[in-house]
């Protein structure tokens, strides 16, 4: 895997899985230095953490204060950034909505660490469903981290 200077998760509304899989990235000793961040698709105006996954992400000792949603924007697409999206549709309407401004690279997290089914959306689910996206999360990452640590030299 390249080098890249920021990851930024991707999903819907930038309040359950990209801000979780952020909160769980940052957890990891990598490499190299490297910006984590979250965005979502569609975010009309900044709302907190989903107050599920922030319940989850602290009872694993993940602090996500004062996280708010922002909007994926051109800038974030430009070269060294690895933009990481939890479903390979949500993957299509950013490279539809963004034809112009794709330097970066778009990958749907399952895909690139060679799962096969993509994270489920717990949103609306009970406690314990966005405990299953935060486990599910927490392995692909670990995933995630190999192949940065292990990367190009």
């Amino acid at each position: 895997m390249k080098q890249y200077r920021k990851i930024i998760f991707v999903c819907e509304n930038g309040t359950t899985r990209a801000p979780m899989a952020e909160a769980i990235m940052k957890e990891y000793t990598l490499r190299y230095p490297l910006e984590i961040e979250s965005r979502g698709l569609i975010v009309l105006f900044p709302e907190p953490l989903n107050q599920k996954a922030e319940a989850v992400l602290i009872s694993n000792g993940i602090n996500m204060d004062e996280k708010m949603s922002c909007q994926l924007e051109e800038n974030d697409l430009s070269e060294g950034n690895l933009i990481l999206t939890m479903e390979a549709e949500q993957k299509e309407k950013l490279l539809e909505e963004f034809r112009t401004a794709v330097q970066a690279d778009v990958e749907v997290l399952t895909e690139l660490v060679g799962d096969e089914l993509e994270i489920l959306n717990p949103y609306g689910g009970s406690l314990q469903s966005y405990g299953l996206c935060y486990e599910t999360l927490n392995k692909t990452i670990q995933k995630l981290v190999k192949l940065i640590n292990e990367g190009e030299e």
